[in-house]
């Protein structure tokens, strides 16, 4: 399980007593956080790394910090006064996310009590303030949360900041299979591979269909039939596709998919992959069902070569880490324009992850309309109403920016009955005409990431954590 450091700043000016009291209380909030952080579902521990009161000790926990695959990052607090001074040399070699958390242990004040000692002890209000000089100075990308620990709107921001450095632990690590290119001629989906890893962590490798065919062709009889019966059991399997149906044989090879997909990525460590439809070499039918079950567990996917979007997506799953609604690849399809009533449909071919469906999706197998393969075998449910993000990541040519919209998911007005895919029907905000023209100005993609239990508050976190560029439609649209 991963950490947060708890680092308490002090100075030896005080004596050892207070340094004693400053452990004390650092070690009773780090149990307390830890405790929040395990409440709400996140696999996340939080310890004392303190008390901090020179400017060797700050540095050394700093760069423990950053040599530690473990620690997701540091939450830093000043409880008593802490030269500015001694976090500078740290700060600069500090590799990982910062919380600033300008508390005090302390919820009231003891009035009739309060001398010089208390005063010296208790003065957050003073460290704290010398603290974000330095971190201002040293220009360090952090989030700063204000109040007590124990206030339920501060521990609900530290949930959010911690998912947010889980997505970029995340980024850091991801690796993605990339299967053939993009799709011809489209200009959104390509980018700077390079940039991506140096500016995110995360390695793109790309890999000839032919390699992902040999692997699907050597899968276990054994285990496509593990599958067919997990379909069986999940799904409203349509009755062609039922053992005795007359297309069977389509759900037998997306299943047979399925089983060479999970073991190319598994053996090779890759939480995220692409494909595209124009490369499917000797694959008989586009990833469909495989696809979709895949995002399901985890995984990241992004359609026609969308690395980007592929990353984003895993790095969503992430960071939604038990939260329940779902989060799924997306892509605006097409609008409903009546006055007063813009509504965007969302789907895509196949791959629309099921953990947005608002109930049991059908397994299905229609003709794609595109392309020159079987007709492919796929999950079709409408997703399930609520408020919700929709996130995408892009390459400008000058750096990756992060674009963000809150959107409602709302029941289409009318069932979808001749549309074999899975869908959504949403209302952007702050208004359909608002979100569409910030959106297309700042050069926005179509494939995005759709997430129910991620509001734009961890996007924020996301995006200073990583140094992206990031424009919220919904609040400066």
């Amino acid at each position: 399980m991963s950490d947060l450091w708890l680092v308490t700043g002090s100075q030896h000016l005080y004596g050892p007593a207070t340094l004693a009291r400053v452990e004390e209380h650092g070690r009773g909030i780090a149990a307390a956080l830890d405790g929040a952080l395990s409440e709400r579902g996140l696999p996340v521990g939080v310890r004392h790394r303190g008390p901090v009161a020179s400017a060797d000790e700050i540095r050394r926990v700093c760069l423990e910090a950053t040599a530690d695959d473990d620690c997701l990052g540091l939450i830093v607090w000043a409880h008593t006064f802490s030269p500015a001074k001694s976090w500078l040399r740290g700060l600069v070699a500090l590799g990982k996310p910062l919380l600033h958390l300008h508390t005090q242990f302390n919820r009231e004040l003891p009035w009739a009590e309060i001398d010089m000692d208390f005063m010296n002890l208790n003065q957050s209000a003073h460290g704290d303030r010398e603290l974000a000089h330095a971190l201002a100075r040293a220009d360090v990308r952090r989030t700063t949360v204000a109040g007590h620990w124990q206030d339920p709107a501060v521990l609900a921001r530290l949930d959010t900041w911690t998912r947010a450095a889980l997505g970029w632990h995340e980024a850091q690590r991801l690796r993605i299979a990339r299967f053939g290119d993009n799709m011809r001629r489209v200009a959104v989906t390509e980018g700077d591979k390079v940039e991506a890893e140096l500016r995110l962590g995360m390695a793109v490798d790309g890999y000839g269909v032919g390699e992902l065919a040999a692997v699907v062709g050597d899968a276990a009889d054994e285990t496509v039939d593990e599958l067919l019966r997990a379909y069986e059991n999940e799904y409203e399997v349509a009755p062609e596709l039922r053992e005795d149906g007359e297309r069977r044989a389509s759900l037998r090879e997306a299943a047979r998919i399925e089983a060479g997909l999970r073991a190319f990525l598994e053996d090779g460590g890759f939480c995220a992959f692409t494909d595209t439809f124009e490369d499917l070499g000797a694959l008989r039918q586009l990833p469909g069902i495989a696809a979709q079950r895949l995002m399901a567990d985890g995984y990241g996917f992004g359609a026609e070569g969308d690395w980007k979007t592929a990353a984003l997506v895993r790095i969503a799953k992430v960071m939604a880490t038990g939260l329940p609604g779902g989060t799924s690849f997306m892509e605006d399809y097409t609008y409903d324009l009546t006055p007063g009533d813009e509504k965007v449909l969302g789907a895509h071919m196949l791959e629309v992850c099921p953990s947005i469906a608002g109930s049991r999706p059908r397994c299905e197998v229609h003709p794609l309309a595109i392309g020159s393969r079987d007709d492919p075998v796929r999950l079709v449910f409408t997703a399930h109403p609520g408020a919700a993000v929709v996130a995408a990541l892009f390459d400008r040519g000058d750096g990756l920016r992060l674009l963000v919209n809150e959107v409602d998911v709302v029941e289409p007005d009318a069932p979808l009955l001749r549309l074999p895919v899975g869908h959504a029907v949403w209302r952007p905000r702050p208004s359909f005409a608002a979100a569409a023209e910030a959106w297309l100005t700042a050069g926005g993609p179509h494939h995005t990431v759709l997430s129910f239990p991620l509001g734009t508050e961890v996007w924020v976190d996301f995006a200073t954590i990583a140094g992206l560029e990031l424009t919220e439609v919904a609040r400066d649209g």
